[in-house]
């Protein structure tokens, strides 16, 4: 009979799944917070990760994969015991993204780089001054 309900059911993957055993870290609430975890399945879609114990997450968590330094913001798509089912955004396996999304993504990351170079000279400008090096 278990046979008969199991053959029943549809599978709702688009992608295949690989089973694994990577250690990963889940972040969330603007990387303010994480949790560590054991990566069991993971395909281009998303992946199924394990906890010790139960953990408590927001809908939206980035998924960091050390051993492979790669990092996919996914949603939870279900909850069950110490295991979470995840969907990663569109293309997060190696897809290649939509050039005009990455162009977009590169300026925005050319904007922040400078952004971010300015605080620095502006820090070190005001550094000098309170150590009397102007």
């Amino acid at each position: 009979m278990r046979w008969i309900l199991g053959a029943a059911m549809q599978e709702r993957r688009t992608s295949s799944r690989k089973k694994s055993f990577l250690k990963g870290t889940l972040y969330f609430d603007n990387r303010l917070s994480s949790a560590e975890c054991l990566v069991r399945d993971l395909s281009e879609q998303g992946a199924r990760v394990q906890f010790s114990s139960p953990v408590r997450l927001p809908d939206m968590v980035e998924l960091y994969i050390p051993v492979r330094d790669q990092t996919f913001e996914a949603k939870v798509r279900w909850r069950r015991d110490d295991e979470v089912g995840l969907a990663f955004a569109a293309n997060a396996l190696g897809g290649a993204a939509p050039e005009g999304d990455l162009e977009q993504r590169v300026k925005t990351l050319e904007q922040e780089v400078a952004r971010l170079q300015r605080q620095v000279a502006e820090i070190r400008r005001e550094y000098k001054r309170v150590r009397g090096e102007d």
